[in-house]
């Protein structure tokens, strides 16, 4: 008997299931069935198992001591990849993070940092069959909107954020892998132009459960 194939969703607040946010000091969190990788699961059935592994705060490569430190995507990738082996498929959705005013960097670095996760993903020998590396499927996050309580740290990020979907593209192509412009399907919610509502999760999800099938043939 063929076991379902794995997918692990690695990414920040937005694939953990923060709400949006009314202040710093606000970490409600949606619940499974609300959140987009419970969506997709709910989507795939038993034709796949996801794996969450959201982190509020997580960056491609800073450990973004203003969210408490620990947060490089690239630190964590690497337990998570070999911790869950074998995995069919890795789909990455960051960059928000990376956009945060006192990196002050472009979308198109934050798609280069990015790029040292794929390589860590294509080189690292966890897929399903011995010695491969499983399939990749890039999600470009949501637009940011500069408003509500973080709107001063994240100046600039608005514009960065509209111009990251096109350079995640690319990468994309570089490298072989799937790809998703959120922005194309939802919106962050307006309380906080950060975080994605429970009806966006859910469209998110659905969205995602469709390329996992067409990138998996699952």
């Amino acid at each position: 008997m063929t076991s379902a194939p794995v997918i692990l969703c690695f990414g920040d607040s937005n694939t953990h299931g923060t709400c949006p946010m009314q202040g710093i000091r606000d970490v409600r969190r949606f619940p499974l069935h609300e959140r987009w990788p419970g969506v997709a699961q709910a989507v795939l059935g038993d034709s796949a198992q996801l794996i969450e592994a959201g982190h509020p705060g997580r960056t491609t490569l800073f450990d973004n001591r203003t969210a408490g430190g620990n947060r490089s995507g690239l630190t964590a990738l690497n337990v998570y990849l070999e911790s869950n082996c074998p995995l069919d498929c890795v789909v990455l959705m960051l960059g928000t993070n990376d956009l945060h005013a006192h990196y002050a960097i472009s979308a198109q670095v934050v798609a280069w940092n990015l790029a040292q996760l794929i390589e860590l993903i294509q080189q690292t020998p966890c897929g399903p069959v011995k010695g491969q590396a499983p399939k990749i499927l890039i999600v470009a996050p949501p637009h940011i909107v500069e408003t509500g309580f973080a709107a001063s740290a994240m100046a600039g990020a608005a514009e960065k954020s509209q111009q990251l979907g096109a350079c995640l593209r690319e990468l994309a192509d570089q490298y072989g892998t799937g790809f998703i412009d959120a922005a194309t399907i939802v919106s962050a919610d307006p309380l906080d132009g950060i975080h994605l509502s429970a009806d966006a999760h859910i469209q998110l999800g659905h969205a995602i459960a469709e390329h996992i099938t067409t990138l998996l043939e699952v």
